[in-house]
């Protein structure tokens, strides 16, 4: 599950953009003689920085299958996660015998890539094979990784939520999949639940990574690609309406934002005590694993979240993990190639390996139903902003959120976000 938390302060955005300036038009003389004459820059090696210790199998194995095409080497480096970017700079601008080598390329996902590329660290990708359509990648996936016009890394891998429902328990009592909320409540209406369901829907209403579906399609932060300051429309009556479908839901199903979590949710949901929910893709192979030691009896699915009401329609949040080429790498053009390969040839085994969903539309992770349904959602979500200015909007966003499912009002919260957010950015 991707975490939403963020601690990002104004000034420490502020100070991050004038670092950018500094280290991208004041490199000291000695400091590029350094890095033109380091031993990291000579050679068919190219390092390979990541933070997600689930990718580390699935990487070597890439890598040793890349050396058989390309006889480049490719050495994957985990990293802690923590000041990666600030890490990754500190590499590149000031290399030391006391420094980690300095990536040729790395993973981020896509809500830093405006700071990658204001800091001198991301390089416009250069697809000459042409792959960076539609056909290969949903718009969602290339808006991810553009930045003012440019793609400045290659799509790798997603997270976003999607709908989960006990298939067992809605054929027993004849349900349709529900196409709207309103549809969910006249089924929780009529519904003659078994003795063990204690709610018809659940979800994480603490996470905006599983709220943010009420607003997204009216909520505006930054656009398509996240990266317009100018299309920012964060109160409009549209937004308010979904917020009130939201609050609400809580006379429906009366979920308490201190007791639930995801994690509780998707137990409940395996120990048959909810019918519907929300989950973000770890949850299939959790369900599976579950079946198969026989910790779940019922049949499930997942599907594209169903709209608000016939009227307002829901989009889900998501992120992309992209695959950066390194600014100050003098070996761009093998960084970029070994890019190009792992995010096409060499994702298709992704899935498989880390449970992680391709960007690439035409992986065979598709034929996986439940993936495939993800797949969908994707589509239709709208990827986190990149805009530095929105650093905090999430954590801010989050409490506006929980206050309104408890009651307070909508016009008066959402009035107060949007004029914090216009005042910072």
């Amino acid at each position: 599950m991707y975490a939403m938390k963020r601690s990002i302060s104004l000034l420490a955005v502020c100070l991050l953009v004038a670092a950018a300036a500094l280290f991208a038009k004041n490199i000291p003389a000695k400091e590029e003689e350094a890095v033109e004459t380091s031993a990291f820059s000579s050679g068919n090696t190219l390092y390979f920085w990541y933070t997600d210790a689930a990718l580390t199998d699935y990487l070597t194995n890439v890598s040793a299958a890349y050396y058989e095409k390309s006889g480049v080497h490719v050495i994957p480096i985990l990293r802690t996660g923590l000041e990666y970017l600030e890490e990754i700079n500190d590499a590149s601008v000031r290399p030391s015998p006391d420094m980690p080598e300095m990536p040729d390329l790395y993973v981020i996902s896509n809500d830093s890539l405006e700071k990658a590329y204001l800091a001198g660290l991301a390089a416009p990708i250069r697809d000459e094979a042409g792959v960076c359509d539609t056909d290969a990648f949903p718009q969602t996936a290339l808006s991810a990784v553009s930045y003012q016009g440019a793609y400045v890394a290659w799509p790798f891998y997603y997270e976003t939520s999607a709908f989960l429902y006990n298939q067992s328990y809605m054929q027993e009592a004849d349900m349709e999949l529900p196409r709207t909320i309103d549809d969910i409540l006249a089924f929780a209406d009529a519904y003659n639940a078994p003795d063990q369901v204690e709610a018809v829907f659940r979800w994480d209403v603490g996470d905006i990574f599983y709220n943010y579906y009420f607003t997204g399609n009216y909520m505006l932060v930054g656009g398509e690609a996240g990266d317009d300051p100018a299309q920012v429309d964060i109160d409009n009556e549209k937004v308010r309406e979904c917020l009130a479908v939201y609050q609400n839901l809580n006379q429906f199903f009366s979920i308490d934002t201190k007791e639930v979590n995801y994690d509780t949710v998707l137990q409940d949901f395996m120990d048959g005590k909810i019918v519907m929910t929300v989950a973000t893709s770890d949850a299939i192979a959790r369900l599976e694993q579950a079946k198969e030691s026989g910790d779940f009896s019922y049949e499930y699915a997942f599907a594209k979240m169903p709209d608000l009401t016939a009227q307002l329609k829901g989009r889900s949040l998501s992120v992309t993990n992209g695959v950066v080429i390194n600014a100050y790498s003098e070996k761009s053009e093998q960084a970029n190639a070994f890019a190009a390969y792992l995010t096409g040839e060499g994702e298709e085994e992704l899935y498989q390996e880390t449970g992680k969903l391709p960007a690439r539309r035409d992986s065979g992770a598709y034929e996986n139903k439940n993936a495939a349904a993800f797949l969908d959602e994707y589509e239709h979500s709208i990827s986190m902003p990149k805009l530095l200015g929105t650093g905090n909007f999430w954590i801010r966003l989050e409490i506006c959120f929980s206050r309104i499912w408890t009651g307070e009002d909508v016009d008066t919260l959402l009035s107060e976000l949007a004029e914090q957010m216009k005042r910072q950015i």
